[in-house]
C-alpha cells in the first residue's frame, strides 16, 4: 500500500500547493482550497463549513463516530523572496528524494497524506481544518472549542519528523510604546530623553535577561526571546519622542507566559516612559496540572506514536490541552524546512506519515 500511498500524497499535495493560502494576505475564500479538500473526500462524510469572518474558515469533515480529532491549518506564510521557480508549483526532486513548495512541509503535506489515507480506508475519523494559524491568533480553534465536542484526544499536524511531541513552549508577545521628548540631538539631555534610546536600553537588558537563561543541551530550559520589530525617531538630528518595540518570548511549560512578559517588562529602566500593549498568549504544551503531563503520552501511547524530544515552537495542540484534550502534535517534515526559501519535505517522511494514517484510520481508534 506504501507506493500508492505516496503516489497519491504528491497529487493530493501539488493541488493544494497550488491553492494560494498565504497569510497575509489570507484570501482562503478564494484559493480554490475549501472546495478541493471537500471534493476529494470519499463519500460517506458529513462536511460543515463554518465562516467566522475576515476569511477565518473552518473546514469540520466527520465519518462515523470517531474518538480522535485530526487537525490541520491551511494557511501559509507568505511565499519568501528569490525561489528557483514558482512556490505554488509542485516540485519532486526524485534525485533529492524531496518535494519542493510553499507549504509542502507547513503544513500541506501532512493534509495531502490524510486525504491520501482516507481514500484509502473507510474507518471512523473526524477532520478539522482551520485557515488562521499562521496569523498567531487561535481565532479557528477557539471558535471549534466552544463547540465542546466529546472527544478523547487531538493529534494537531505540524512538522515533528512523523514523531509524537508532547511538550513544547509556550508563547507570549507584546509591543512596548516608549515615550521621549523632542527636540534637538545636540541638547545636553539627549541621551535621556530619546524614546529610541530608552527602547534601545531596554533591549539590551532584555537580552541579558535572556541569555542568562539559556541553557544548552536538551529540554526545554530558560526563555526564548526575540526582538521582531523596533521603529521611531525621525532622523539623526531629533531626539525621538516615540519608539516601538515588539518582541515576543516563549517560555517552557511551566511558567505562564503572562509571568514572562511581565518579567521582560519590569526590565524598563523608567516605567512610567512606557505603555506595554498585549498581543498573543498561548500556553505551553502540556497546558494545567499533571494530569495534562501524563494524557499526551498516554494519547501517543494509544496511537503507537513514537515519542519525540519537547521542542521549541509553540503549535495550537497548545489550545486543545488548555480546554482538557489529552493532545500531540504530529506531522511530515522537520520544522527546519518550514518558512524558507524553496521549502520542501522529504518523501519518506510523506510516506511514514501517511502509512501511519492508513494504519489509525484501518483500526479507527
Amino acid at each position: 500500500m506504501t507506493g500508492s500511498l505516496l503516489d497519491s500524497t504528491l497529487e493530493h499535495l501539488r493541488r493544494l500547493v497550488a491553492a494560494r493560502t498565504e497569510n497575509p494576505p489570507k484570501r482562503i475564500g478564494e484559493s480554490g482550497i475549501l472546495e478541493y479538500i471537500a471534493g476529494a473526500l470519499p463519500p460517506g462524510f458529513d462536511v460543515e463549513l463554518t465562516d467566522l469572518g475576515d476569511d477565518s474558515v473552518n473546514l469540520f469533515a466527520r465519518r462515523g463516530t470517531p474518538r480522535i480529532l485530526w487537525n490541520f491549518h491551511l494557511d501559509t506564510v507568505p511565499a519568501a523572496a528569490d525561489w528557483d521557480g514558482s512556490p505554488f508549483e509542485l516540485r519532486v526532486e526524485v534525485d533529492r528524494a524531496r518535494a519542493v513548495g510553499l507549504g509542502a512541509c507547513d503544513i500541506k503535506g501532512a493534509i495531502a497524506a490524510m486525504l491520501a489515507a482516507v481514500r484509502a480506508t473507510k474507518g471512523d475519523v473526524a477532520l478539522l481544518f482551520s485557515s488562521d494559524e499562521e496569523a498567531g491568533k487561535g481565532r479557528c480553534v477557539d471558535a471549534f472549542l466552544a463547540r465542546a465536542l466529546p472527544f478523547d484526544g487531538v493529534v494537531v499536524a505540524e512538522p515533528t519528523g512523523a514523531r509524537a511531541v508532547v511538550a513544547h513552549r509556550g508563547i507570549g508577545t507584546a509591543t512596548g510604546v516608549f515615550r521621549g521628548t523632542a527636540g534637538h540631538a545636540s541638547q545636553g539631555d539627549a541621551l535621556e530623553a530619546s524614546a529610541v534610546h530608552a527602547a534601545i536600553r531596554w533591549g539590551a537588558d532584555a537580552l541579558a535577561y535572556a541569555e542568562a537563561g539559556r541553557v544548552s543541551g536538551g529540554g526545554l530550559h530558560g526563555v526564548r526571546f526575540n526582538v521582531g520589530r523596533i521603529e521611531g525617531g525621525e532622523k539623526p538630528n531629533v531626539v525621538a519622542a516615540e519608539a516601538r518595540v515588539r518582541f515576543g518570548v516563549r517560555p517552557p511549560p511551566g511558567i505562564d507566559p503572562r509571568d514572562a512578559l511581565a518579567a521582560l517588562q519590569g526590565l524598563a529602566r523608567e516605567p512610567t516612559r512606557v505603555d506595554w500593549q498585549p498581543g498573543f498568549i498561548g500556553p505551553a504544551l502540556p497546558a494545567g496540572d499533571a494530569q495534562a503531563a501524563d494524557s499526551g503520552p498516554a494519547l501517543a501511547a494509544r496511537l503507537g506514536l513514537t515519542v519525540a524530544a519537547p521542542v521549541d515552537f509553540w503549535t495550537e495542540a497548545a489550545l486543545f490541552s488548555a480546554r482538557g484534550y489529552p493532545a500531540v502534535v504530529f506531522g511530515p517534515g522537520d520544522i527546519a524546512q518550514a518558512h524558507t526559501k524553496n521549502e520542501w519535505v522529504a518523501l519518506d517522511q510523506l510516506r511514514a506519515a501517511a502509512d501511519t494514517y492508513y494504519r489509525l484510520l484501518r483500526r479507527s481508534p
